[in-house]
């Protein structure tokens, strides 16, 4: 519900930040995310989190910044020993990299990209990294902490318009890839040797493909704005849409996460100042927790941390 200090508070808001001089001037979205900021402020307290995108850092629990890293990012993962693993995104003259780096901001290991993009991170028993890249080469690769490649998945899509490619891409515990090719706009499981088991044919670019314990993916659907839970038929059994949710928070589906108590946390990485950022959903569709803030650009992944801002323990569906 918005109250009246709400209602007092987003115009407040939308004041100082220029964006409107009175309430009358702001759209339905633009109000909500305003006017709930003071709840979001407290609920984001409970969240802990690794923002990859224009900006790379992790808040605590208390909402505070603490740590950051001076570069954009497309994936990351917070790690056990503290350190974080990333995907950096592509300057002027590079191809990216997959980073490895400390709280300090030491660079401890770096795998520079040979194409135009690495779109994708994922730390793998005994040492291993995953990154995929984007170029005429479009690929997998598995690699060891000396810079070797160990294994390489070549993997079949369009190469006119290397950004849309693949994104998320995953090794499942039965040792395939999970892959979504945004061009194709498809879900494929490859196996190691580069055949197709699974596909799935989306609606609009994929972008964050997760396998679940039971056998279904949860996937999100970029600029259809939708997340969606498929079972190994490809039955939709279970999705999230602007539709179901108050305030329209999805611009543009890109990071997901599914959590211990099963509810599923999700980027609106189109999102500007003062608009949802992340928002956890429960199974009913009901926003239990969101993040905002003043950033004019939104978070592209994620991953949810302890309180403190560490690596949680168990698997990590994201």
């Amino acid at each position: 519900m918005v109250t009246g200090a709400d209602w007092g508070l987003a115009k407040a808001r939308a004041a100082a930040a220029g964006r409107c001089a009175t309430i009358d001037g702001m759209n339905r979205r633009s109000f909500l995310a305003l006017a709930g900021s003071a709840v979001v402020a407290r609920a984001a307290a409970g969240r802990s989190f690794l923002a990859t995108g224009k900006e790379t850092y992790i808040l605590d629990g208390a909402g505070r910044k603490i740590w950051q890293y001076a570069g954009a990012t497309r994936d990351g993962w917070a790690l056990p020993g503290g350190n974080v693993l990333l995907a950096k995104s592509p300057g002027e003259a590079d191809g990216g990299a997959a980073i490895e780096v400390d709280r300090a901001g030491n660079t401890v290991f770096e795998f520079p990209g040979t194409q135009s993009e690495v779109n994708t991170v994922q730390p793998l028993a005994g040492g291993r990294i995953l990154l995929t890249e984007a170029g005429d080469n479009p690929r997998i690769l598995e690699i060891d902490r000396s810079g070797r490649v160990l294994h390489e998945v070549s993997i079949a899509c369009q190469t006119e318009n290397h950004h849309l490619q693949t994104r998320m891409t995953r090794k499942l515990p039965n040792g395939n890839y999970l892959v979504p090719v945004m061009g194709e706009k498809q879900l494929r499981e490859y196996t190691p040797q580069g055949e197709v088991v699974w596909s799935f044919d989306t609606p609009h670019w994929p972008f964050t493909a997760i396998r679940l314990p039971d056998g279904n993916t949860l996937t999100t659907f970029t600029l259809a704005n939708t997340a969606a839970e498929i079972d190994p038929e490809g039955k939709v059994v279970w999705s999230v849409t602007n539709d179901d949710l108050p305030g329209e928070p999805y611009d543009d589906a890109c990071g997901a996460q599914r959590l211990g108590n099963g509810n599923t946390v999700l980027t609106s990485y189109h999102a500007a100042a003062g608009e949802i950022k992340l928002f956890e959903v429960d199974r009913r569709k009901k926003i239990v927790w969101k993040h905002v803030d003043a950033n004019d650009h939104g978070i592209h992944h994620f991953q949810i941390l302890t309180a403190d801002g560490l690596a949680p323990a168990g698997p990590i569906l994201r």
